[in-house]
């Protein structure tokens, strides 16, 4: 009888794959069944599945029609474990992750989710903590932003079964993690952070524009359902803050893809939706900077 069961959806991440799924067979805690929710890849995904012929392993060949909640709640539904955690087949966990993350559910833990090394393209890593700055409630997630990562988190079943798992509207794919952890929250879920990075997320850059516009709209789609639940007057202010925080960070992504117009833009809104945050107006400082830099160059 597993104790975890690992919910990883996929589609034509052959190689990455491989990876994620050696982190897993690696883990010291042994008691787990990976479920692998296929949305039917054309590449060597089931070839790559077939070749660790594991009995923990099981392929769930889904078609999610672009939805990866209906992937995740596919991969749910099929397990009976206690606990489930997520691993999207482009990361990997450490060796010691699902034991250290099952240790931390002590009585009353409902989520756990551990920091991560974020790898660049270019190889460059950073760790970063998730949780930072209290962000353990609904009204610190709702209105300070996502906390948490899909693949760092690990939830016990009940409370999955209780919110009903992923949203599959269509209109927040991309952000359907963002409001699980929202409704784990708000219907009661206690949410402890480790500080420990116990797995890596993999960064892809060059992303195309539309994709971080679709992301942008996915989160503000998210933030207007839960809004409507606050219905207080005295929350507008720190609601039109939180709208300007998905520009920012819309922002901040053009500017890494080098989309310095669309980045100008963003941040734009962002100051035209509430002037008194202050992040914005340091990213207008450093693209002026690089402008100049570059104007400076080509002459």
């Amino acid at each position: 009888m597993s104790l975890v069961d690992v919910v990883i959806p996929t589609y034509n991440h052959a190689p990455m794959m491989r990876e994620a799924l050696r982190s897993l067979v690696a883990q010291t805690e042994h008691r787990w069944h990976a479920y692998i929710v296929n949305n039917h890849s054309t590449d060597d995904t089931m070839q790559v599945i077939e070749s660790f012929a594991d009995p923990r392993m099981t392929c769930i060949n889904f078609a999610n029609h672009g939805v990866i909640g209906a992937s995740r709640n596919t991969g749910i539904t099929a397990g009976k474990a206690e606990f489930v955690a997520f691993l999207d087949s482009d990361d990997i966990w450490y060796p010691d992750k699902l034991a250290r993350v099952l240790a931390a559910f002590a009585p009353g833990v409902d989520l756990v989710c551990h920091a991560e090394r974020w790898v660049e393209t270019d190889g460059t890593a950073r760790v970063v903590e998730y949780g930072s700055g209290g962000r353990d409630n609904y009204d610190a997630l709702l209105f300070d932003g996502n906390a948490l990562s899909t693949s760092a988190v690990t939830m016990r079943r009940s409370l999955l079964e209780l919110v009903h798992g992923f949203d599959t509207d269509p209109s927040i794919v991309t952000a359907e993690d963002y409001d699980l952890w929202l409704r784990a929250a708000r219907n009661g879920g206690r949410l402890v952070f480790l500080p420990q990075a116990l797995g890596e997320f993999r960064r892809r850059h060059g992303s195309e524009s539309s994709r971080i516009a679709r992301n942008a709209e996915a989160e503000r789609t998210v933030l207007r359902k839960h809004f409507a639940g606050v219905g207080a007057s005295r929350t507008k202010l720190r609601q039109r803050r939180r709208f300007a925080l998905v520009d920012y960070g819309a922002a901040r992504s053009y500017q890494r893809d080098g989309e310095v117009a669309k980045s100008w833009a963003a941040l734009l809104r962002c100051i035209a939706t509430y002037p008194m945050l202050l992040r914005p107006y340091a990213a207008l400082a450093l693209l002026v900077r690089d402008t100049i830099i570059r104007r400076g160059t080509r002459v």
